[in-house]
């Protein structure tokens, strides 16, 4: 399995960043893919989820109305729209596949937001 994750980067508080997770290697698919994010010395938290076949979706309780998370139609791709960005959006987001045999993590885009 290989995930290519991008689009972090460094924004000024009140932009706008867009990531994206390319998911390859499995002929299953992928039955949830995701967003969370990690800073030193807390605990990795979900952004965002979405289950591809029907598109439902889950919000951490930090990107509700600022975040939206989607994906492209053959269900490889996960992105996550991300609005309003303030300094607690810094932090590494990591990008997580799910199927019924494997539960798979990328490496990680950093994010780093100045005021």
């Amino acid at each position: 399995v290989q995930l290519q994750a991008s689009g972090g980067g460094l924004v000024q508080a009140g932009g706008s960043l867009r990531l994206s997770c390319e998911a390859s290697g499995s002929r299953l698919g992928w039955s949830e893919m995701g967003w969370y994010r990690q800073t030193p010395g807390k605990e990795r938290e979900l952004v965002a989820s979405i289950i591809p076949s029907g598109g439902k979706t889950n919000y951490g309780d930090s990107a509700k109305g600022r975040f939206a998370i989607s994906v492209d139609d053959a269900g490889d791709t996960v992105y996550l729209q991300m609005n309003s960005l303030t300094v607690e959006d810094t932090a590494v987001y990591l990008c997580n596949v799910k199927n019924v045999f494997l539960n798979f993590w990328g490496q990680g885009t950093q994010v780093t937001v100045s005021s």
